[in-house]
């Protein structure tokens, strides 16, 4: 969301820009054009998978070139939405402000800090807008729209990482695993290193060196399920006034408690971690003891750079330690 302060109005964006299309685009055609060699193979199984291989790229090619890009632009007499197709005319439509009756903010399924507007107009049709990108003022934002308009009785969201929040959240409290579903899986490990050496001393075969390597291999590998599962379980963020308390499980299941103040942070930067800006931004905090904390996953781009922002503001964190973009 591009609403400055100094703005009366606030933008609200959805759409890869043309650039970025192409390069997902290209991606999908060079994955789907690796299997081309196949089409020239006499085996007619290879040649259907390449085949497919090759349709479902130019599918997915076809997806990303064709999807809109779609801006809403919400001023106090009513709403300005374009779309636009790449390579195709802008498509615009002015909804009045009378013509407004309904509000409402769902949430999102995948992100819990996304949320849409979803305007009810007077002739029934609904309309669900971009997410709100400063997801950090969420609750100001929906309630400067519902009075804009005159919409009376609009739910305010349940909002984990809205800056009204005396406790800002990033994650879900962290639970250890239990000791049964630990216990199954490194049987389920051993079970599986242990099936090579099995299966040839069942067809009277002497074991090779590889099925021999794999049974302390399954072994080691079993020993680390069951001493370190809990460090996968991530981290929960709790973000205050002041400092930020970092919450995460060592291997026995234990609770492990770390806090960052702003004196202590040498840079916090907003980082991808995942295939895509549009789904897994995130936060990271170097402090000058050279440790690095990196948050739970936040969503796109624009969201983690609003929670970092907020992250800096609360924390007091100096001008130039402060690298997000």
């Amino acid at each position: 969301m591009d609403d400055a302060s100094t703005s009366t109005d606030i933008r609200l964006r959805e759409g890869a820009s043309i650039a970025q299309r192409l390069v997902m685009a290209g991606f999908a055609a060079a994955v789907a054009l690796c299997f081309t060699p196949g089409l020239f193979t006499h085996d007619t199984l290879e040649v259907i998978i390449s085949v497919v291989a090759l349709l479902v790229g130019a599918a997915f090619v076809g997806v990303i070139m064709l999807a809109p890009a779609v801006v809403w632009i919400i001023t106090a007499d009513g709403i300005l939405i374009g779309e636009q197709r790449p390579f195709g005319k802008l498509r615009t439509r002015v909804v009045a402000k009378d013509d407004i009756r309904g509000l409402q903010v769902p949430g999102s399924k995948r992100a819990k800090a996304r949320f849409r507007l979803a305007f009810t107009l007077a002739s029934g049709e609904r309309l669900t807008s971009p997410p709100i990108t400063d997801v950090t003022h969420v609750h100001d934002t929906v309630a400067r729209i519902a009075t804009q308009f005159d919409v009376p009785d609009v739910e305010s969201p349940v909002n984990p990482l809205d800056a009204s929040n005396p406790e800002m959240r990033l994650g879900d409290p962290l639970e250890p695993f239990s000791t049964r579903d630990i216990r199954i899986v490194a049987l389920i490990v051993v079970a599986l290193c242990a099936v090579p050496y099995a299966y040839r001393l069942w067809r009277g075969l002497s074991p090779g060196p590889v099925d021999m390597m794999l049974l302390p291999v399954g072994a080691i590998a079993a020993f680390a399920v069951h001493r370190y599962a809990n460090l996968v379980t991530g981290a929960f963020w709790i973000i205050r006034q002041g400092d930020i308390r970092v919450e995460r499980l060592w291997g026995d299941g234990t609770l492990r408690a770390d806090h960052i103040e702003g004196r202590q942070v040498k840079t916090i930067t907003v980082e991808r971690r995942g295939r895509s800006e549009d789904e897994h931004c995130i936060v990271v905090i170097r402090l000058l003891s050279g440790q690095r904390f990196r948050s739970p996953r936040i969503g796109s781009r624009p969201e983690a750079r609003a929670v970092g922002a907020e992250i800096v503001r609360r924390l007091g964190i100096a001008a130039e330690s402060n690298q997000i973009q």
